[in-house]
């Protein structure tokens, strides 16, 4: 699809961003992908529209008070195409109703990986060497495996990896640190303020941005690269990578835990009161649907779901 030029108007600026945010949610093909590069470096203007329709399309939980809140509501309920919802939201941040300072800048080599999956989606690639990867939810990963040196980048997400035999070592670095391996199972996943590396089988390498060194066996889990010392983490394998089976494991789990591990498969915000944070979940849910988590747990606990606006739900205590 050709996305024409701007003739000024930072409006039309914005709607052409929406319109390559949409072409990039629909597995773009790499002349697609290569078009949208290039309209994203021709002007500066391109990259500020970007930013915005970017950190637009995720945001609700991030909404600064309640107007913006409402006004999101009244676009998300007109009964649009996706493209016209999005050029909506455009309209919106132009407009400056959600054109608020502080939003998080995109990052292009997110939207540029070579693996990508979208929030609530997970993914199993097999690579050029015949390793194994899975991507879990918002999750975007660089592979290069063409040097002596195996090579991959997490941007953002989280990652289960299980490295063929190759005499080549793989290097998996991330913007809060990178792990040497060779033959080796294990996962990373990146959280805002820090990073969890947990190794299921053989022995891997972890490099830290500040030039410490550490090694963990199979067995061994770590927190790492936030503002205090890394701490060596208990580890629950079936638990930490069901997700890669497309399932969330609860074992005597807090539901205000429960609800911020399923809040990353659904789009817009998801949160638990205060009052019923505390009750304990044991159970098998299915990640595919949680909209029927939700339902189930409206059914078992002495909660009730609400839903003030679209994509803005909340777990209450049950009105008797």
């Amino acid at each position: 699809m050709a996305i024409t030029e701007p003739n000024g108007s930072a409006f039309d600026t914005l709607q052409q961003a929406a319109e390559w945010f949409a072409i990039l949610q629909d597995a773009p093909s790499p002349a697609e992908r290569e078009a949208w590069r290039l309209w994203l470096q021709a002007c500066p203007e391109h990259a500020s529209a970007w930013a915005r329709v970017e950190a637009i399309s995720r945001p609700f939980h991030t909404l600064p008070d309640e107007a913006c809140r409402k006004a999101a509501g009244v676009a998300l309920r007109a009964p649009v195409t996706r493209r016209q919802h999005l050029k909506m939201l455009a309209l919106l941040c132009g407009s400056g109703v959600l054109g608020y300072a502080g939003l998080r800048q995109a990052p292009w080599n997110v939207w540029n990986a070579t693996l990508r999956t979208a929030v609530g989606e997970m993914r199993e690639e097999r690579l050029a060497d015949t390793s194994r990867v899975w991507l879990n939810t918002d999750t975007a990963l660089d592979v290069d495996l063409s040097g002596a040196q195996r090579h991959l980048t997490l941007h953002r997400g989280e990652l289960l990896v299980e490295l063929a035999t190759d005499p080549r070592p793989l290097l998996l670095q991330s913007p809060k640190g990178a792990v040497k391996a060779m033959a080796a199972r294990f996962s990373m996943r990146l959280d805002q303020d820090v990073g969890h590396l947990a190794v299921y089988a053989g022995r891997v390498e972890l490099l830290e941005p500040q030039g410490a060194s550490r090694r963990l066996d199979a067995g061994q889990g770590l927190r790492f690269g936030g503002p205090l010392p890394s701490q060596l983490l208990s580890m629950n394998e079936e638990r930490e990578v069901a997700w890669s089976r497309g399932m969330l494991l609860a074992d005597d789990m807090r539901l205000g835990d429960f609800v911020v591990e399923l809040s990353r498969y659904r789009r817009g915000y998801l949160g638990c009161a205060p009052q019923v944070a505390d009750l304990r979940l044991v159970g098998a849910f299915p990640l595919a649907d949680t909209g029927r988590v939700l339902r189930a747990l409206a059914e078992t606990l002495p909660v009730r779901i609400h839903r003030p606006l679209p994509w803005w739900v909340s777990i209450e205590p049950r009105i008797s």
